[in-house]
């Protein structure tokens, strides 16, 4: 237990990231202090929004340094404490980075929480009672705010947030419809997921089909979109929007790795009088009890249903990671340490 691999960041993509980016590393493990806690990372969360951080651009969280433990949030067990507040045993969420071991100083609030595995596996605190959840919950019920009888639609439906919007928009009494890539996916969406529709945007490459595929999926119009793609996605959904719809603006991975996201009709943000919202969930830390607590009932009683991609190991977190980036995961994407 003396030594402690981390993966850093080592060079900025240029356009597209590669495994060559990053580096798997070796460092001693310094021994704890008053205050400390040591955790084992059990499972650590690879997540889109690390893209971003990548660049060394203005944005609204600081770049990832170099030659660092790429940041990133981690579930595990404290292994070693000199903190009242901790033994070894409690099992603790926390922003540990792409590495086997974390060292915290837990005198910080909020820097480590313990959490209760007895009805939620250790991993949900990672995807649908975690960051994920809380995102979708804060979008849906704070900018969408979806009354009975509307139609939602959710892209990268599939994906650790989609997954968890569409299932909060049903338990709102409202029409949800899925876009995500492939059958298999869709599939799942409507028939796990208790979804109305899901439309497969692989099989509708230009912007007319996709906007006929979703005029026949929301005959009603679109009332409330949860976006995480942007464009092409974005436009076809703007066209079938109905007056008053609302956008939650989450991600626009279409644009992760710099290439343009032009808007096709913004002139319909008027005649629709939309609302269009952005929105990062670590802003409103005052409302993640209560999204916690609905998540974490609905998961302890099996009504939010959540599918994990478990990647083994470490040493497999980047080739992961941009797998993640390109859609090949399903579900919340995590790396399995222990």
């Amino acid at each position: 237990m003396s030594i402690n691999r981390q993966i850093h960041l080592v060079s900025r993509p240029a356009g597209e990231p590669t495994a060559d980016n990053f580096r798997l590393v070796e460092a001693p493990l310094p021994a704890v202090q008053d205050g400390q806690v040591l955790v084992r990372n059990h499972y650590l969360s690879l997540d889109p929004y690390m893209r971003g951080r990548m660049n060394d651009s203005k944005s609204y969280a600081e770049p990832q340094p170099l030659n660092q433990v790429m940041l990133g949030g981690t579930v595990g067990e404290v292994v070693e404490s000199r903190n009242p507040h901790f033994k070894p045993g409690d099992q603790v969420v926390g922003m540990g980075g792409w590495q086997e071991y974390q060292l915290v100083d837990a005198s910080q609030r909020g820097v480590l929480q313990k959490v209760d595995t007895t009805h939620i596996p250790l991993a949900a605190y990672l995807g649908a009672v975690g960051m994920p959840g809380v995102t979708a919950w804060y979008g849906l019920t704070q900018i969408i705010n979806p009354k009975a009888g509307e139609t939602v639609v959710v892209s990268a439906a599939s994906g650790a947030v989609g997954t968890a919007v569409g299932q909060l928009a049903k338990a709102r009494g409202a029409r949800a419809v899925g876009i995500a890539g492939g059958p298999d996916k869709c599939r799942y969406v409507v028939e796990e997921l208790g979804f109305d529709a899901c439309i497969d945007y692989k099989e509708h490459r230009d912007l007319k089909s996709l906007s006929a595929a979703l005029k026949q999926a929301c005959p009603n119009g679109i009332d409330g979109h949860f976006e995480n793609v942007g464009g092409m996605i974005l436009d076809a959904v703007m066209l079938r929007a109905n007056a008053f719809s609302r956008i939650a603006m989450c991600g626009m991975i279409s644009g992760y790795n710099g290439e343009p996201i032009p808007m096709m009709a913004p002139q319909l943000i008027l005649v629709n009088r939309m609302k269009i919202e952005g929105f990062i969930v670590s802003e409103h830390m005052q409302l993640w009890p209560e999204a916690l607590k609905e998540l974490g009932m609905m998961v302890a009683t099996g009504k939010l249903k959540y599918r994990e991609t478990i990647a083994e190991g470490l040493a497999a977190a980047p080739e992961a990671f941009l797998g993640l980036l390109k859609g090949r995961n399903f579900g919340k994407q995590l790396v399995k340490l222990v």
